[in-house]
């Protein structure tokens, strides 16, 4: 199968979230599954620094964007290491800006006119480049537009009507939603703007037009797509999904183990496998310590936290826990990212009052998140929901136990340690369910104590780094989901025909 995947970012090109690591990792397992994959993104400023040959196409187009039209072009790349063709949208006016959503802690104000832009330069490149496409995978509000052009306004021209769409959701929270006037940018007839297609509250929304758009849907974790068919996690848009359930599905994300191994991890001054876990990972955690400043300390459990500083993520808890631990614990702390200044003042206020217990890092650095993940006892993730997550699959493979809220791909990747799953082998962390710091407390004491009795500890770290979460699991299940919907596409085609 040719399979066009059409995203707002992919690894390393551009990168905001885990929708940059999903689309830079899935085309290499597909040709090795045998299938033909092709990625195209935005020409951001991001991804034509990053430093890899790009070469001018003989594309060029002209786009309607409400009553004007907009020139753009096609530049080509590939994924570093594989010959899979990475085509880049350049509209300079669009896509030569800082950020890639926004700037300044706001988004730009015109960004549906940008990615109206993208979405309709994405299928007349697919005529263009004569692709021949079997599956046209969007993720995001981003390109939700496809499927919706594809149905209304391609389907009948040669070379798109055998073209499934399958649209994964990312996160449900980020929905595409402007003012109605927006419409217009869309070229799209007003009709559909209604409360079964496009209509949100008399918003535009991106986001529920591929909902209803595309042929299939899937979620990046099987417990979050039934989370969000219900409200709070379903954002409003519970009823749609709930009528599109047949059609619904979740697929767990995969783990690069060519990045992402601490037998092989360039960023570590030790590499240690299975074996070798218990000395590899008391060398990273001594290095580290001296890394962040923090006294050297076998004993004291080093509990890390690397991600967004948002309530989302359950920083709230994190913050609250923290400040009664600092007090009444041993226990060292490291956090790393960025996010809302008042979770930044209140962890550097907090970093300066306790510097032998807390190290912060208000910035994003992949080599230190590789040291804190080799260097960590603990990692925390009490998200209030969570998609999928990938930090805590990294956790697993460096043999940092992850302490996580059980929601989303959290509750489907971490089975909770206890008499029980100790027995069998299964457990690989500490799981709770209550949104609230005493949950998240309770959970991390339970991880602290059992750190205490090194044969148990051993076990729940050599379980969580044998286990395979790559992405060869994940790109079988999509080759299947790819197969039905076209297989389904197919037999409505010829039913209406």
């Amino acid at each position: 199968m040719r399979i066009l995947l059409a995203a707002s970012e992919a690894v390393p090109f551009a990168k905001t979230g885990g929708l940059a690591d999903v689309v830079g990792a899935l085309p290499a397992e597909l040709v090795r599954l045998g299938h033909e994959p092709v990625v195209i993104l935005p020409a951001y400023r991001q991804a034509l620094a990053a430093g890899f040959p790009i070469t001018r196409t003989a594309v060029q187009f002209q786009i309607p964007i409400g009553s004007k039209l907009v020139p753009g072009a096609l530049l080509r790349t590939e994924i570093p290491g594989t010959k899979i063709p990475v085509y880049l949208v350049e509209q300079p006016q669009y896509f030569d800006r800082e950020g890639l959503y926004g700037a300044g802690g706001a988004d730009y104000i015109d960004n549906c006119e940008r990615f109206v832009f993208f979405c309709r330069a994405v299928l007349e490149s697919m005529r263009m480049l004569d692709l021949r496409i079997d599956v046209l995978h969007a993720h995001d509000w981003q390109t939700a537009l496809l499927p919706a052009y594809l149905k209304t306004e391609y389907r009948g021209i040669p070379g798109y009507e055998n073209v499934a769409t399958l649209f994964t959701i990312h996160n449900l929270a980020f929905q595409g939603q402007f003012w109605h006037w927006d419409m217009l940018l869309t070229g799209l007839d007003w009709k559909y703007f209604n409360w079964h297609q496009m209509e949100f509250y008399g918003k535009l929304n991106l986001l529920k037009t591929g909902l209803v758009f595309s042929d299939a849907l899937n979620t990046v974790s099987p417990r979050y797509s039934e989370e969000i068919q219900a409200s709070p996690l379903g954002c409003g848009l519970e009823g749609v999904l709930q009528q599109r359930r047949d059609v619904l599905s979740g697929i767990l994300n995969g783990v690069d183990y060519s990045v992402w191994n601490p037998e092989s991890d360039k960023a570590l001054t030790t590499q240690y496998d299975t074996k070798t876990a218990i000395a590899g990972k008391a060398a990273c955690k001594a290095e580290l310590q001296k890394e962040l400043g923090l006294p050297v300390d076998t004993r004291a459990p080093l509990v890390g936290f690397i991600g967004r500083l948002t309530d989302q993520k359950g920083m709230d808890l994190i913050a609250n826990v923290m400040q009664d631990w600092a007090n009444n614990s041993d226990a060292q702390w490291v956090v790393l990212g960025t996010g809302e200044t008042k979770y930044e003042q209140l962890l550097t206020s907090l970093a300066e009052r306790f510097p032998n217990k807390i190290a912060v890092r208000l910035k994003f650095s992949d080599e230190l998140a590789h040291r804190i993940e080799a260097g960590a006892d603990i990692i925390l993730m009490p998200s209030q929901f969570e998609p999928c997550g990938l930090t805590q699959l990294y956790s697993l493979k460096y043999g940092a136990v992850p302490v996580v809220r059980a929601t989303g791909g959290l509750a489907d990747t971490i089975v909770d340690a206890n008499p029980e799953t100790l027995a069998a082998g299964a457990a690989n962390g500490f799981t709770f369910r209550e949104y609230s710091h005493y949950g998240l407390a309770d959970a991390l004491r339970r991880a602290v104590d059992m750190r205490q009795n090194p044969d148990q500890w051993r076990q729940l770290v050599e379980t969580g780094m044998r286990q395979d979460w790559s992405w060869k699991r994940s790109a079988e299940e999509y080759v299947n989901l790819y197969h039905r919907i076209v297989a389904r596409a197919t037999r409505e085609q010829h039913a209406t025909n």
